[in-house]
């Protein structure tokens, strides 16, 4: 007999075609071997082209969803996603504070096409509330500058960003990610001591749908592992450039990541 399996909670909207939100967050879980659960907070009508419509559920209901898995199967590790709502946001607050466990903060906040997902109240509530109760927080360029209200155009920028959100906003470590860097994609950690460099190659692909939540899903799986938090960046960073890398050219508009790219890094002639 094993070990008991590690599991992992996300608390996220929802995406039908399967490319970002829940279901993102759930193949990730199982590719790395972490038994997923989930609680939604937003059914989203989206595709690969965009959002067309979103139904908030109660926030009665998504404190039931989450007593329904922490009064029986307590996560390893937590991720959250899009939380839509202060009123959304104080419910989760509430019911995961007093759980030990790494909890993984992707900030939903702003649309591929630029356009803002969350109002000021919602904006403040994030970061007064939710951001001191992160292990790590994971905002992209765009994110990060909304988090913040300050621009973000360089890794020096990117490096000060990744320290506010920590001494500041009081989490405990932030990863600023740099896919918005144009041709020198870099990543910055700090983990309250020291700041860490993570570049990948840069991919020319319209194919992103999705990458914030598939790497911060990865990072989740991990720290519920026990891996340690640069160990567990490394192998989110590798998971999503391989799901960039080896694309799967779905959908009319900005398709998804491949989940299971990471096996094919051995295939010969593989084109992105």
């Amino acid at each position: 007999m094993t070990d008991r399996v590690k599991t992992a909670l996300t608390i996220a909207g929802t995406d039908p075609t399967g490319g970002a939100g829940v279901q993102a967050d759930l193949k990730t879980f199982q590719e790395r071997e972490v038994f997923g659960m989930s609680v939604m907070t937003s059914i989203v009508a989206q595709n690969t082209l965009g959002v067309q419509n979103v139904h908030h559920l109660p926030v009665s209901f998504i404190e039931e969803q989450l007593d329904s898995v922490l009064t029986d199967i307590v996560p390893d590790a937590i991720k959250s996603g899009m939380i839509a709502t202060p009123q959304m946001m104080e419910a989760v607050a509430h019911k995961i504070k007093d759980y030990k466990v790494p909890y993984v903060i992707d900030p939903v906040m702003v649309a591929k096409s630029g356009d803002l997902l969350m109002d000021k109240q919602s904006q403040k509530m994030i970061r007064d509330v939710l951001i001191p109760l992160a292990t790590v927080v994971t905002p992209n360029l765009p994110e990060a500058e909304v988090l913040l209200d300050m621009e973000i155009k360089n890794l020096p920028a990117a490096e000060k960003a990744a320290k506010i959100i920590v001494e500041e906003l009081k989490a405990t470590a932030a990863i600023v990610t740099g896919g918005h860097f144009a041709q020198a994609p870099v990543d910055v950690l700090y983990d309250g001591e020291n700041i860490h460099h993570f570049p990948a190659e840069f991919i020319d692909t319209k194919h992103t749908h999705g990458t914030g939540c598939t790497f911060s899903a990865a990072l989740t799986a991990e720290l519920a592992k026990g891996t340690p938090l640069i160990d567990a960046t490394k192998i989110a960073k590798q998971f999503i450039t391989d799901a960039i890398f080896y694309s799967l050219q779905l959908g009319h508009g900005n398709g998804p990541t491949n989940y299971w790219g990471y096996r094919l890094q051995s295939l010969p002639n593989r084109k992105k």
